[in-house]
């Protein structure tokens, strides 16, 4: 029986998702867990895997297209099945269509995207990062796609032709030969739109409140030096591996900042899936230890190796991102000695993290030298208050300052 593939929710706030590719086409065979797409989100390129095996029947929408999240994108079914589902189209669907009335109100409705060179143009979003590159004006276009859309291979026949070449390189002259530089003008990602949008809702619709402690970081750096003598060099241990790990089992014995608020009550989640921060191409994506508390520290520190890897490749899973219920932001590779980080929405709270530094301690009555690592915790005050965010700093420095404990 033929089974229909959805756009997958991916985090509490994504309405739609715009499909980039299709990995399988139509009538190739697919395993359940094979790529069938990738598709770009408000947090990344995600590759869509399929939930069954089978042939791949038909394509619901067109490459290019936005999809509202839990409609139809694919039909995988037997070979030779004939696809019968009132809810799915018999060909992909495009707004020519919905104008034309040919398709049913139960189908997916694949939107124009527009060009950010012109809102009347209408162009694939891998036309559109062609154009940008060539520095191709796509109101000199002629489209040859779906109701007269700019595709790839209309960028690429133009670039291609002598003429426009020549005038392409004698373009690129002149600016190399102008010495007054110009202002440059780029778009934004939809990653980076993402990010300016939960920022401002996290900024202007929660109560931040600050707490800022100093750890002790001697033996947690000589333990991590003992550990990693024994490691190979792709499986060493981070100092931040050691802080998610302690994190985690601080928060176990603090729930309200692994909470979220839901109108007038609070909901402590059950799980401690710590989100970890990573730096991508175009801005910042976080991806989450689902169970940290539970898990050892080698464990953690591969997958967030793994994760961080995919995250940068732009090849993230859907579990990748989804799931947090409290994150951390470290900056300490880059020589920062201490920042505040915004809170994750719907998340109670996210601690910032400077870097390990050696520095002069007093300690007895003299001075030496010794380890020390600032951090700050950022809460929302309607969830929590300043002394229990005290508290678990506190209780944070117990594990960092005594790090074997996270190993028993």
């Amino acid at each position: 029986m033929a089974e229909t593939i959805n756009m997958p929710k991916l985090g509490f706030d994504m309405a739609e998702g715009l499909l980039v590719r299709w990995v399988k086409q139509v009538g190739e065979n697919i395993n359940k867990g094979d790529v069938l797409a990738e598709i770009e989100t408000d947090k990344a390129t995600v590759e869509v895997e399929s939930s069954a095996s089978g042939v791949v029947l038909q394509h619901v929408v067109e490459q290019g297209s936005i999809v509202p999240v839990n409609a139809a994108i694919a039909v995988i079914g037997n070979a030779g099945e004939t696809v019968t589902s009132g809810a799915v189209a018999s060909e992909p669907v495009t707004s020519e269509a919905v104008a034309s009335g040919a398709v049913s109100s139960g189908a997916v409705i694949s939107e124009p995207v527009t060009s950010e060179q012109s809102p009347s143009i209408k162009a694939s979003p891998l036309a559109k990062k062609i154009a940008r590159e060539r520095k191709v004006d796509l109101s000199n276009v002629q489209g040859t796609g779906p109701g007269g859309r700019i595709v790839r291979r209309d960028i690429e026949r133009l670039v291609t032709s002598p003429l426009v070449a020549s005038q392409l390189v004698a373009s690129q002259l002149v600016n190399q030969q102008t010495s007054q530089p110009a202002d440059k003008t780029t778009s934004t990602t939809k990653l980076r739109q993402a990010i300016g949008r939960r920022l401002v809702e996290s900024k202007t619709t929660i109560p931040h409140f600050y707490v800022s402690h100093e750890y002790k970081m001697d033996a947690l750096m000589e333990l991590r030096k003992q550990i990693n003598a024994y490691l190979p060099d792709g499986e060493k241990v981070s100092v931040n591996d050691f802080i998610i790990k302690a994190v985690a089992l601080s928060l176990r014995q603090f729930p309200n900042l692994n909470a979220t608020l839901r109108g007038s009550e609070i909901v402590q989640f059950g799980r401690v899936n710590v989100g970890v921060a990573v730096t991508v191409p175009g801005g910042l994506m976080t991806v989450v230890v689902k169970d940290t508390d539970a898990k050892p520290l080698r464990v953690i520190s591969s997958e967030i190796k793994t994760m961080a890897g995919r995250a940068r490749e732009g090849k993230v899973k859907p579990e990748d991102v989804d799931g947090s219920t409290f994150s951390t932001s470290n900056l300490g590779m880059y020589d920062v000695e201490n920042f505040t980080a915004i809170i994750n929405p719907p998340e109670a709270a996210i601690l910032a993290l400077g870097s390990a530094r050696e520095i002069p301690v007093v300690e007895g009555g003299a001075v030496k030298v010794g380890w020390r690592m600032k951090a700050t915790l950022s809460v929302d005050h309607r969830i929590s208050d300043g002394a229990e965010a005290a508290q678990f700093m506190q209780k944070l420095a117990e594990f960092l300052e005594n790090p074997v404990r996270m190993l028993v």
